[in-house]
Order: C-alpha cells, then sequence, then structure tokens
C-alpha cells in the first residue's frame, strides 16, 4: 500500500498550489468560472434563451437571468428524466440526485452532470484527504479503509435511461473500480435500500475490516456505530477498529453530537473534519484543524452569489458577489453549477468568518428558523444554546425540533422544544434557564422580545422517548441516507407529529 501515500504527495504539492491561487485571487477565479460555464452551456436551451453567447459580465449575467428556486426548473427537470438533452447543460442527464433535505413530503431531483460529479463532488472528495493529509503529514488512514455510510438508489421511473438516488450513492455507484481497494463496505452492501438490512450486513462484514477512517452524516453514523459496539459487546470504537483516526462529517451540524462521539470514540487519536457537500454542489472543507470553519472551495464549477436573509423577501433583493460579502452577515447562497443550475437559491445560509481567504459557518435553512414574534432564532443559535446547557448540565442530545407556542387569548407565546436525550439532564429546569440565557446572548432580537417576558415567555422542553425522531423517519420512508432532521419550524406541523410518534398529550 505504500503506492497510495506516495500517490497521496504528489498530488497534494500539485492541488495546494491550485488551492492557494484561488486563494490569492478568488474574484478573478469565479470571473473564469462563470465565462466557462456560459461558453459551455450556450447552445443549450437554457443559454439561448438568455442569450448567454452576448453575457460580457457578471452584472449582465445577474440582470438577464432571474433567481431560481427549484419550483422555477422543474419543468426542465422533468424534461430532462423523461431523456431530453441540451437543455439546462450540454448532452444529457443520467442521474438525479434525490434531495430529502427535510420531512416533506416532495422531493428534489438535481441533475447530476459528468462534470458536476468529476470536476465537483469527485474533486471534493479528493481534497478532503489531500487537506487532511497536509495536516496530519503522519497519518496512516492509506494503509486501511474508509467506511462510507451512504444511500441507495433506484431506477427513474420515468424514464429507464435514467436513474436516481442520494447523493452518496450516486458517488459510491460511478466512483472507478481500484477506489474499492480503499473502501468499505462492498458496493453491494453499501447500496442496500432498507437502511435497518443495510446496518446488519454493514456491521457483520466491518468489524474485522481495517478501517482508519469514517464518512457520513452524524446521526447515522452514530445508529451504526452503536449497533457494532451492542453486536461486539465493546464500549469503545476503537477496541474494534485500532486503527480509526478521523470523521469526516457532513450534512447537519456536529456540535449535538459531538460529546456522544467522544463518549463512543475515546483516544486522543481520534480527529473530525467537517465538510460541505449537498446534491447541488461540494462548496466547502474544514482546512485547519484548529478552526470549526471551512473554506470556501472556488475552482469546483461553481458562481456564488449571496443574499442577505433579512433582505430576502424584498422585490428584487440585494444580491451579492464573492467580492461584495461582509463578515459576521446571514447570506443565503445562490449558485451558477456545471451540473446546469443557473442563479439557483439552494436554501442553505451561512456566515462569513474571514474574508481573505473567505471561510464560513453553515449558520441554518431558509426555511428552517423560528420567526413568529419577530425574534429570528437560526439553526446557529439553537445549537449554539443546546450545546452551552449540555456543557452546563451534563446532559447529551441525540435529535431534536423547535417551533412556536402561539399566543392564546389568556396566553403568551413562546418555543417549543422536543428533544430526545442520551442522557437527560439532573435538572431539566436549569438546562432551560441556560438555553434561555444563551439565545439572549447570541441573539439580539431574541433578548429583546424576552425582556420582562412582555412578547416571548420561558421556552417549553419537553424529553421524548429514546427512538422517537427515528420512528419518525422510519414512518415516511427516511431512515439513513441524507435524510435530517428539521431543527426549527416557524410552525407546529413537526411538533404536533412527533405528539403523535411519542403519544405526547398536552392539555
Amino acid at each position: 500500500m505504500t503506492i497510495i501515500p506516495s500517490l497521496v504527495k504528489w498530488l497534494n504539492t500539485r492541488r495546494i498550489n491550485q488551492i492557494e491561487l484561488f486563494k490569492r485571487v478568488p474574484s478573478e477565479i469565479q470571473e473564469k468560472t462563470l465565462k466557462n460555464l456560459l461558453t459551455k452551456a450556450t447552445a443549450t436551451e437554457w443559454g439561448k434563451k438568455y442569450d448567454y453567447a452576448s453575457v460580457k459580465s457578471v452584472s449582465e449575467y445577474q440582470s438577464r437571468v432571474p433567481l431560481q428556486t427549484y419550483e422555477d426548473l422543474l419543468p426542465f427537470v422533468e424534461r430532462l428524466r423523461r431523456g431530453e438533452m441540451n437543455l439546462l447543460w450540454p448532452g444529457g442527464i443520467r442521474w438525479f440526485a434525490k434531495s430529502s433535505g427535510t420531512t416533506s413530503s416532495k422531493s428534489k431531483f438535481i441533475p447530476m452532470s459528468k462534470e458536476s460529479l468529476e470536476d465537483c463532488h469527485y474533486r471534493g472528495g479528493r481534497d478532503i484527504l489531500i487537506i487532511y493529509a497536509l495536516n496530519k503529514p503522519d497519518t496512516k488512514i492509506f494503509a486501511g479503509k474508509g467506511l462510507i455510510l451512504g444511500g441507495s438508489h433506484k431506477i427513474n421511473k420515468l424514464s429507464n435511461n435514467s436513474l436516481y438516488g442520494d447523493l452518496s450513492a450516486i458517488l459510491i455507484q460511478n466512483t472507478p473500480s481500484w477506489v474499492e481497494l480503499l473502501r468499505t463496505p462492498v458496493k453491494k452492501i453499501a447500496l442496500l435500500d432498507d437502511f435497518e438490512k443495510k446496518l446488519e450486513y454493514l456491521t457483520k462484514s466491518t468489524i474485522r475490516v481495517n478501517v482508519t477512517n469514517i464518512s457520513g452524516v452524524p446521526s447515522w453514523l452514530l445508529v451504526l456505530i452503536k449497533q457494532i459496539l451492542a453486536y461486539t459487546g465493546k464500549s469503545n470504537l476503537l477496541d474494534v477498529w485500532p486503527n480509526l483516526e478521523v470523521f469526516f462529517h457532513g450534512g447537519i451540524s456536529f456540535i449535538p453530537y459531538r460529546e456522544h462521539y467522544r463518549k463512543l470514540i475515546d483516544g486522543d487519536q481520534m480527529n473530525y473534519m467537517e465538510t460541505y457537500n449537498a446534491s447541488e454542489g461540494f462548496f466547502g472543507i474544514q482546512d485547519d484543524p484548529k478552526s470549526q470553519d471551512m473554506l470556501l472551495m472556488l475552482d469546483y464549477g461553481i458562481f456564488y452569489e449571496f443574499i442577505p436573509v433579512d433582505r430576502l423577501n424584498s422585490d428584487p433583493p440585494p444580491v451579492c458577489t464573492l467580492s461584495e460579502v461582509e463578515k459576521g452577515i446571514n447570506y443565503a447562497i445562490v449558485i451558477s453549477t456545471n451540473g446546469g443550475l443557473w442563479r439557483y437559491m439552494i436554501g442553505d445560509t451561512i456566515i462569513f468568518t474571514s474574508l481573505a481567504p473567505y471561510k464560513f459557518k453553515i449558520s441554518g435553512r431558509t426555511k428552517h428558523f423560528i420567526n413568529a414574534f419577530g425574534e429570528e432564532v437560526i439553526i446557529e443559535n439553537a445549537d449554539k444554546a443546546l450545546e452551552s446547557a449540555c456543557m452546563t448540565t451534563g446532559a447529551i442530545v441525540t435529535d431534536y425540533t423547535a417551533g412556536p407556542v402561539y399566543i392564546g387569548t389568556k396566553t403568551k407565546g413562546s418555543h417549543e422544544w422536543l428533544i430526545e436525550f442520551e442522557r437527560e439532564p439532573d435538572d431539566l429546569h436549569r438546562f432551560t434557564e441556560i438555553l434561555d440565557d444563551t439565545l439572549k446572548s447570541v441573539n439580539s432580537d431574541y433578548e429583546t422580545k424576552r425582556f420582562k417576558d412582555l412578547n416571548l415567555m420561558m421556552p417549553v422542553i419537553r424529553a421524548v422517548p429514546r427512538g422517537t425522531f427515528n420512528k419518525w423517519l422510519k414512518a415516511k420512508n427516511k431512515l439513513g441516507g441524507q435524510n435530517k432532521v428539521p431543527r426549527l419550524s416557524n410552525t407546529r406541523e413537526y411538533i404536533e407529529d412527533l405528539y403523535k410518534i411519542a403519544e405526547i398529550k398536552v392539555s
């Protein structure tokens, strides 16, 4: 296996030079990226519609092409799924990533061109290893295998020529055969559609493999780890895989799960590295182990724009290019990609922590927040509040969701949190107080609404039985893969739904 580290070292030097280039001249790289995208798509139906051949500048592109949602692109996606070609991107589209970012009954099918697979997603995967090896020159991960907990794919019902599935499954299906030497489990198990059977087969097939790194969504990897420990009778995953050294995680915030992993992987050798890889594109990598923010990757065939979230509903909303963004502002992301997404609003929000180079933290979703009373609580606020409450009280949270309690004829409004604890706090009231105080400290709007209980009362926290959230997801046929529990909602839809699962009765 000595050839692998040597190959990585060679690739490392070349690729790091390219990354350093886009750090130095980010605007130039972004303008070049847009120009390449427009040139390649000139002869497509979309390119002809907006006369891409005559676009001479970023501002002209912005004024000519309107902002797009998935609903706007849906007619094109449906035609692509039926086998039509040269619509949004040159050629045909064989693969579609089924996006299940929420528990909504509707699914999005994101077109995956050859270029988006190779120049964006796979390049991102390689960069993860290169950056990790740069930070850990004594790494031994290439002496063993990487365990990837992915999703599954099915044949597209509209056309025998196209397929759909979770992004992770598409990436597993299309990787070169030599990658199988570095990955576990085998494709047949990795792509099983039944998540519970997948966990069973994956456990039995990997416990004797030399696993040095694991990748996946923290919530679902945690389910697998617990099953492996239960099956082997061990309490520390390093007793099963003694050479395990890193978890490459993404998809959801790691903050609520950090203590779980420290408890179940008990050793100083373990490292954690965050990535931001969505169905629509690969966007960021944590390039500094000492900092939790991520480097915005600027040469993956993606042109970025940003809308301040507090102006999102303006008509029209102000749109910033990369050179116009500021630190500390909550932005909604807009992308144009080598998969044929044009000025596409992906629904995620970020906050820049550095502008030289461009680094950021994920702050949430444009539709996942609580603002029933003008408090504008976002997921980043919620995660920080939970982290603080857990650290002080010793609690460990497995899953949670929160939403508003509406003002009644004789009652004021508040927030209700349904939390599944791995370890409950000794004093739930104290836990609630710390969560509330932390929200006040990180969100001035929330603090104002909570002042003397004038608009908002103290949050209501209800502990639900273990397994409640997985039962909820299973009932919606959303176990495993990239499915996520929606953390915040501006309605009570999820809370009322979970009441039924947890058999909660509130008078």
